[in-house]
């Protein structure tokens, strides 16, 4: 039996992890400023795109993802548990909406979401995408490609791998789509932006 304390360390570190505010740093980096005061406010590749450089949101979209799956990946090498690396993955999911270095205030986990399911149970993480992608194509807003994506996981979980996903997946769900309640307002009223328009900051 893994000791619970290596499950905590790995918790913390793929925390610090996921953390990591590849959005804002990338768009520093590139001299435009803090992106927390562009757009939607937000820290993720769909608020990086309404800057115009679209290859600051592909590469912020790559490494959001990438460190969901990294976490996932590392606990898997490194801890011999089959529940080290869903706890990594839901951690690094944690540490990219409540970063500890921006005081808690992150990103909605979209991305972060996606490269864990595809590092833990890759049919389910591919499904997920294409989800995203036919409801990004058929609707042309991000948000509601999230929310129809995310929101199915833990169904796709219970499908593709067991039922332990599916309840890890619950939780995931429910806080991306608590994140994004400002924009499940907006499709209800008919006023959310396609992807690619500009937003006003609330």
């Amino acid at each position: 039996m893994t000791d619970p304390l290596l499950w905590v360390a790995v918790a913390v570190g793929a925390y610090l992890l996921g953390a990591i505010p590849f959005g804002l740093i990338l768009t520093k980096l590139a001299g435009l400023g803090d992106i927390r005061a562009i757009g939607s406010g937000n820290i993720g590749a769909t608020n990086v795109l309404r800057t115009g450089r679209k290859g600051l949101a592909a590469a912020t979209l790559l490494l959001d993802g990438g460190k969901g799956a990294a976490a996932v990946l590392l606990a898997r090498g490194l801890v011999d548990d089959d529940l080290a690396p869903l706890i990594a993955g839901v951690a690094a999911f944690l540490g990219h909406l409540y970063p500890v270095w921006l005081r808690f205030k992150g990103g909605k986990g979209v991305a972060t979401a996606l490269g864990l399911w595809l590092a833990l149970a890759w049919p389910v993480g591919v499904s997920a995408c294409g989800l995203w992608l036919l409801t990004a194509y058929l609707g042309r807003r991000s948000s509601l490609a999230a929310l129809v994506a995310i929101g199915l996981t833990p169904l796709l979980a219970w499908g593709f791998t067991s039922p332990a996903a599916a309840l890890a997946a619950l939780p995931v769900s429910a806080l991306v789509f608590w994140r994004h309640r400002e924009n499940i307002r907006r499709l209800l009223a008919g006023t959310e932006p396609k992807i690619g328009k500009s937003q006003n900051k609330a």
